[in-house]
């Protein structure tokens, strides 16, 4: 058997990786320019409007922003690539100093919420395919396609609306009140409107996954095989078929990360959460280039490493795309 060269295949996809990632800066950068709006009053606020000519122009001087796009761009790779990566207009400072701020916000509602989803996910999927076509397996389908397609949107209004509005049990949004960024308790009730909507959104869609994922083990040719042994159903999942799905378990979290972190994106910025969705929406808002550029590059980053640790895990778990990269990676090798 061909076995593949480990730094060929590692160093394809780091290629991959990088020149991705380099096309999605390209097409930021222009975008961004190109979309209507005036940057000035990102920085500048409403001086901009009492602006002569001769100001606007030393302004956009100031800013690099009166040089054709494409020579824009070729300065900001070059900074960027020595980690300069400019200062934002809106807020007036670093964009790395910016971001850090509030990326631990994310990271601590997108973290806890994917450990939540994918540990109910679990217990979901085992519970639906042990009582396959029982009622509650039925109950828990047509509940969870139905909370499943219900908007993140609507649904955290709707949430707002009864328990912050109405009940005025839970806060409408934010991180923490106002002198309580280091109160753990004060964090926890602001998380847990915006936790909810999170997993609610996301739990049944993979919990789902899961479910079938065990039931065409419970059918495999093993499994008839135990049965006849004597062996009752709950005993073959726990014991055969959970190991067996663990593989696909994993890809499937890796696969997850961009659909959550999106999700949460959007939740942030309903609830007002002092996270990166936030950021990202009033830096596309402002026209904030520099910090735009970081935000969608970031987010781009991590979705398209996640996708290729999800396609090497696959890759090891399929014997047929793991046999077609050693095919392309001999081709490869013999015409360099």
């Amino acid at each position: 058997m061909i076995r593949k060269n480990p730094y060929i295949y590692y160093g394809r996809k780091i290629l991959a990786f990088a020149l991705s990632v380099l096309i999605l800066s390209v097409v930021v950068f222009y975008i961004a320019r190109l979309a209507p709006g005036d940057p000035l009053v990102s920085y500048y606020g409403e001086r901009v409007e009492r602006m002569s000519t001769q100001q606007r122009q030393w302004a956009e001087e100031k800013l690099g922003l009166n040089a054709p796009i494409y020579v824009q761009y070729i300065r900001w790779l070059q900074n960027a690539v020595k980690g300069d990566f400019g200062i934002s207009f809106k807020y007036k400072m670093d964009v790395l100093e910016v971001i850090g701020e509030r990326l631990g916000n994310t990271l601590i509602l997108g973290g806890i919420a994917f450990v939540l989803i994918f540990a109910g996910a679990l217990g979901l999927g085992i519970l639906c395919a042990w009582k396959e076509d029982g009622w509650l397996d039925r109950c828990i389908c047509k509940i969870g396609t139905i909370t499943s397609c219900i908007p993140e949107f609507w649904l955290s209004l709707v949430l707002i609306l009864i328990f912050a509005v109405n009940l005025r049990l839970l806060p409408s949004g934010g991180a923490y009140a106002i002198g309580h960024k280091n109160d753990i308790g004060d964090r926890v009730v602001h998380l847990i409107l915006p936790m909810t909507v999170a997993v609610i959104n996301h739990l049944w869609y993979y919990a789902f996954m899961i479910r079938n994922k065990l039931l065409d083990e419970v059918r495999a040719d093993y499994v008839l095989l135990a049965k006849s042994k004597g062996l009752d159903k709950k005993r073959i999942i726990f014991h055969h078929c959970l190991r067996n799905i663990v593989p696909s378990y994993l890809s499937l979290m890796a696969i997850s990360v961009p659909h959550i972190l999106g999700g949460t994106y959007i939740i942030e910025t309903v609830f007002s959460y002092p996270g990166i969705g936030t950021l990202s929406y009033e830096s596309a808002r402002y026209q904030d280039y520099n910090l735009l550029m970081v935000l969608c590059i970031f987010t781009g980053a991590v979705v398209i490493l996640f996708h290729m640790i999800a396609q090497i895990i696959n890759e090891r778990i399929d014997p047929r795309m793991r046999e077609q990269e050693i095919v392309d990676t001999t081709e490869v090798t013999e015409i360099g």
